[in-house]
């Protein structure tokens, strides 16, 4: 373990925290990168999981779904998005489209 590790345990995991980690490993390259080359790498790991969704494999999937949102969270960041708080203000007070919260959309229709 090096003296730069990250401490940050899972149990104390939210999404600001992890948007913070992500910046203080990868800021410095995030931000030579910009936003369309890492919007390029996001893509690319969307794919990877849809790869991974047709196989289902467990540790595959495990692996993408934390590669992907480790991107989503590098796009919030270069672009100064509050994550934790975007994601709160649109869906912790119940669906965004019907506002029931077990949503009542129908299933043609994203909420």
């Amino acid at each position: 373990m090096t003296d730069n590790a990250p401490t940050e345990s899972s149990q104390d995991l939210t999404v600001r925290n992890l948007q913070q980690m992500i910046q203080a490993m990868f800021g410095h390259k995030d931000t030579q990168r910009g936003i369309d080359g890492t919007f390029m790498w996001f893509m690319e790991e969307v794919g990877e999981l849809s790869a991974a969704l047709r196989s289902r494999n467990p540790e595959e999937l495990k692996g993408e779904f934390a590669d992907v949102l480790a991107w989503l969270v590098t796009l919030a960041n270069l672009t100064g998005i509050d994550l934790e708080n975007a994601v709160a203000e649109k869906y912790c007070r119940g669906c965004p489209r019907c506002h029931a919260v077990i949503c009542e959309c129908h299933l043609s229709k994203k909420p």
